[in-house]
């Protein structure tokens, strides 16, 4: 995996997008996008889970409202791979963190339904991503091919 690192990004497909049933469109979205999914599954994290995923955010005042939120329904966990900077042509994807910002085109900006409920995340730096990568799937489920 590492020869590729730079090649993966880490995205989630939020609870408030999976409950309004915008999964598939999102994902249509993805592999327009150009991006190969290397890894899928649909999970419901813990609140205890969802504590430590965000964990870097510990102090910060929305802590608990996101943790409690992402932890409020299913979403579904992605291991993406785009040439050239996955992480950036992700980030660019999804559009800004309040969809009524986002860029014509971007998933927030179709899918987002405010700043809290915005539908997806995506890894901010090829390291988070590998972390983030490591957090969700073992080696053996992300998937390597044409």
């Amino acid at each position: 995996m590492t020869e590729q690192t730079g090649n993966l990004t880490f995205g989630i497909i939020k609870p408030d997008a999976v409950r309004g049933g915008k999964t598939g469109g999102v994902i249509s979205r993805i592999i327009d996008g150009g991006f190969k999914i290397r890894g899928m599954k649909l999970i419901h994290m813990t609140l205890a889970e969802a504590q430590g995923f965000y964990a870097v955010h510990r102090e910060r005042p929305f802590f608990g409202e996101l943790t409690t939120f992402m932890s409020s329904g299913p979403c579904v966990v992605l291991a993406l791979e785009k040439e050239g900077g996955a992480v950036k042509a992700w980030r660019d994807l999804m559009g800004a963190t309040d969809p009524s910002k986002a860029d014509a085109g971007t998933i927030r900006k179709e899918f987002a339904n405010s700043i809290g409920e915005n539908a997806v995340h995506g890894s901010d730096s090829e390291e988070n991503a590998a972390l983030e990568i490591a957090y969700f799937f073992s080696r053996l489920e992300l998937v390597n091919g044409e």
